[in-house]
């Protein structure tokens, strides 16, 4: 056995208290989850988690999603700052008052169509980062994990995520 490897009963207790820790956060959960969420799942997610490489996926795609949020938001305020500045620009450029309400109400409309089909691609990117997240979880191993855009099985996948962030966050005996 090399030096830095774990013993098997440092091993022990370590699952041990993953598995407590994993049942524990599980009880918080509404009913409708925990029922999701069985002790068999809890302890290869535990078995799972003896290796620090899935806190580093986790903690990796986290810092994807981040990214990739940020520049969806960007995205959909140049689109909305775009129309500000149509409308600035058909203000200045359209002295007749009548004009200017008529116009305003086309580029309202036109603006509201625009955003609509936006707001729905960026919905649809959101989506597919889910799926390659879950494609990467899976992969890895980590039970829990499939692919899948049913609402109450993200959902449960999303609570197993937050599960192992707040485990990442903690001080685990080695």
């Amino acid at each position: 056995m090399e030096a830095n490897e774990p013993t098997p009963e440092a091993l022990q207790r370590k699952l041990y208290f993953l598995l407590e820790q994993l049942q524990d956060m599980a009880r918080e959960l509404p009913p409708k989850y925990q029922m999701r969420v069985p002790i068999e799942l809890l302890s290869g997610l535990a078995n799972c988690l003896l290796n620090d490489t899935v806190f580093e996926i986790v903690k990796g795609l986290m810092e994807i999603q981040h990214v990739t949020e940020k520049h969806l938001f960007q995205q959909r305020q140049q689109i909305i700052n775009k129309h500000a500045l149509e409308i600035q620009n058909m203000v200045t450029t359209t002295p007749n008052p009548e004009q200017q309400e008529l116009q305003k109400t086309l580029l309202a409309s036109r603006h509201k169509e625009e955003l609509r089909h936006t707001d729905m691609k960026l919905v649809l990117q959101l989506d597919q980062k889910v799926s390659d997240q879950q494609v990467t979880l899976e992969k890895a191993g980590v039970p829990g994990f499939f692919v899948t855009n049913k609402p109450i099985e993200v959902k449960v996948q999303m609570h197993l995520l937050d599960f192992i962030l707040r485990l990442s966050n903690m001080d685990i005996p080695h």
